[in-house]
């Protein structure tokens, strides 16, 4: 309570009222599996060319991640983490350069050995003629011949020798003074934000060396794939810390907490239900994320897709969908017709539906953007059985493009089975969750209580006029209770506040049904 000594006029604030409840991101997507290079820790990419700076582009014909985020960002998707999935025992190239500097490849991989640098004196001098700091000039090949020798590729005299690196990169006038604006750790980032999209540099003095050691350029050494990766190697920890029961990405997606759809491209190693399951289970136990899965390739009978036979992958989950069939796409870059998996185009439709219409809105009747065609034509009969199974199909039709046409869940409860239901309670769930954290410790009374409930109905109220909730009324939408009636004097002396929430989601017209008759005129007297 503020004290008044003196005579005189105070002003003071005071918070009445309810407080706001911001929506939380409901697209914001997080991609795992193996990319061509790039640093280990998820990075947030914002189209497919940002994708390519740090990740590479297409570089195994089993590896999905380039085509499943060309395909998010292609059907309306705008952020996407790229979670890179390396075995334990990958090891990152390096060079050391002398006179205290040391390079390394931002992530582990043998594609750090096709990487090539070199450390210079600055192109620019002060008024004696020395130079006032180092310039670092990196270039990567994406694929090399056999025994190339590597070339200054910024020389404008080898302009046209081939192969032209896939990606250069140019740091002029660093500095070994942490207290200059062009200190190199400032310039080049540092591993949690890198502004380099292939290099660390540690080391430099504070005088600028008057000559580097290697002034030619040499490339890093000792990079390593290491062994095949498993559906292990997707939890995100060191072997040594690895136990059964550990979730997906249990170091790197938990402290991403806008991510709201979790997907991993097929995977070609590591086998496709162990790695499902785990990303079903981590959106399970997050109940904030939606898991998007592929079906398995080739199979041309749709009687056999069935995610929920325990015979196969056995998922029975409300916080995932599956989709059918792949899909055959242009390559991003050779524009070869290719084969891939329809998760990553999925996603995208997600967020275009968000954007465009809300949460809420069933992701399907909508065209799959960049689809050439389906390896498998669906009909109306063979969707009868996927339907059921909670399969989502993406179909072809004449005149109308190529389709979404599928909405439902992987669960066997029919309260849940549509994606925008269980998708809506997520956002709902999360955004009150985020938006009365304020109330923790507040004097738990009348006047809280009714905080509370006018809080929660602002923000009901508002996606009930969206069109979220079903209801010609608030009172038909939803209710919130929070009283006497949902606490007893037991919770009140433990310091719990109870607050039940109603809510009447608006659910998709997956059946349209038109009932025609002839009407005579002996059936109007």
């Amino acid at each position: 309570m503020p004290e008044y000594l003196h005579p005189g006029v105070y002003v003071e604030e005071i918070e009445r009222g309810p407080r706001p409840i911001e929506g939380v991101p409901t697209s914001t997507a997080a991609f795992l599996g193996e990319t061509e290079r790039g640093p280990i820790r998820p990075r947030l990419v914002t189209s497919y060319n940002d994708y390519r700076r740090l990740f590479g582009g297409v570089f195994r014909a089993d590896a999905y991640m380039p085509y499943a985020s060309n395909g998010f960002f292609e059907n309306g998707g705008k952020s996407l983490y790229v979670c890179r999935i390396v075995p334990p025992d990958a090891q990152t190239a390096s060079r050391d350069f002398g006179n205290n500097f040391f390079l390394r490849a931002i992530g582990a991989g043998a594609w750090g050995n096709r990487i090539y640098a070199a450390i210079e004196d600055s192109s620019t001098k002060d008024s004696s003629g020395a130079p006032v700091g180092f310039r670092l000039k990196v270039a990567y090949w994406a694929n090399v011949p056999n025994n190339f020798t590597p070339y200054d590729p910024f020389n404008v005299d080898n302009r046209m020798i081939l192969p032209r690196p896939a990606l250069l990169e140019d740091f002029d006038d660093l500095s070994g003074d942490p207290a200059s604006p062009d200190y190199y750790t400032k310039r080049l980032g540092t591993e949690q934000n890198p502004n380099s999209a292939l290099v660390f540099l540690n080391g430099g003095t504070a005088v600028p060396p008057a000559k580097p050691n290697n002034s030619a350029f040499d490339f890093l050494q000792n990079g390593s794939d290491g062994s095949a990766i498993t559906s292990a190697d997707y939890t995100g920890l060191p072997a040594s810390l690895r136990t059964a029961d550990q979730g997906i990405a249990a170091l790197t997606l938990d402290e991403f907490r806008d991510i709201a759809l979790v997907y991993a491209p097929h995977p070609a190693v590591a086998g496709p239900k162990e790695v499902n399951t785990l990303v079903k289970d981590h959106c399970e136990l997050s109940r904030f994320r939606f898991a998007v899965m592929d079906s398995l390739p080739n199979q041309s009978d749709p009687g056999s897709v069935n995610p929920r036979d325990s015979s196969q992958w056995s998922i029975d989950s409300s916080y995932a969908a599956i989709y059918y069939p792949w899909l055959y796409v242009s390559d991003p870059q050779t524009g070869a017709r290719v084969k891939v998996p329809p998760g990553g185009y999925a996603l995208g439709v997600y967020a275009r539906t968000d954007t465009d219409r809300g949460v809420f809105k069933a992701p399907a009747n909508e065209i799959a953007r960049g689809v050439l065609d389906l390896e498998y034509d669906i009909n109306d009969k063979q969707q009868d059985t996927l339907n059921p199974r909670g399969v989502n199909a993406i179909r072809k039709f004449p005149g109308r493009g190529i389709r979404i046409w599928g909405a439902r869940t992987l669960t066997s409860n029919a309260l849940w089975k549509y994606v925008s239901v269980r998708r809506l309670f997520i956002f709902l769930e999360r955004s009150i969750y985020e938006g009365t954290q304020w109330v923790v410790f507040e004097p738990n009374d009348y006047a809280l209580w009714a905080r509370v409930k006018d809080t929660i109905r602002l923000f009901l109220r508002s996606q009930w006029r969206q069109g979220a909730l079903f209801g010609r009324t608030e009172d038909e939408a939803f209710f919130i209770t929070c009283d006497k009636t949902t606490m007893s004097q037991d919770d009140i002396l433990n310091g719990r506040l109870i607050c039940e929430i109603g809510i009447a989601p608006v659910r998709p017209a997956e059946f349209v049904i038109f009932r025609i008759f002839q009407q005579t005129a002996e059936a109007q007297r």
